[in-house]
């Protein structure tokens, strides 16, 4: 079993109408966001076709990147924090035993 794009198995169309659209790169968003005390800079905001919103990259402090989804108003170069101790600002993520 192969492709789908609207094709059976001998590839002839067998659902009208589907298939095609512009090629999309899945980016892996990171919603957990379990990183502890650590602080990471907003390098670039994209737009996601898959989530139809905007992501943006993450360099964390140890080297690592993630994306996360953009926080409304934060631009590149803000720094984003998360963990227990974190003041509550826009972007940073923080357990809900603590807000």
């Amino acid at each position: 079993h192969c492709c789908g794009k609207g094709r059976n198995a001998k590839g002839i169309i067998t659902a009208r109408h589907r298939g095609g659209g512009h090629k999309r790169l899945y980016r892996k968003i990171d919603f957990r966001r379990n990183e502890k005390d650590i602080y990471g800079r907003i390098v670039t905001i994209e737009y996601d076709p898959n989530q139809n919103a905007y992501i943006c990259l993450i360099h964390y402090g140890d080297g690592e990147k993630r994306y996360i989804l953009h926080p409304r108003g934060a631009i590149i170069g803000d720094t984003i924090d998360s963990g227990t101790e974190v003041p509550i600002k826009m972007g940073n993520a923080l357990p809900l035993s603590t807000v």
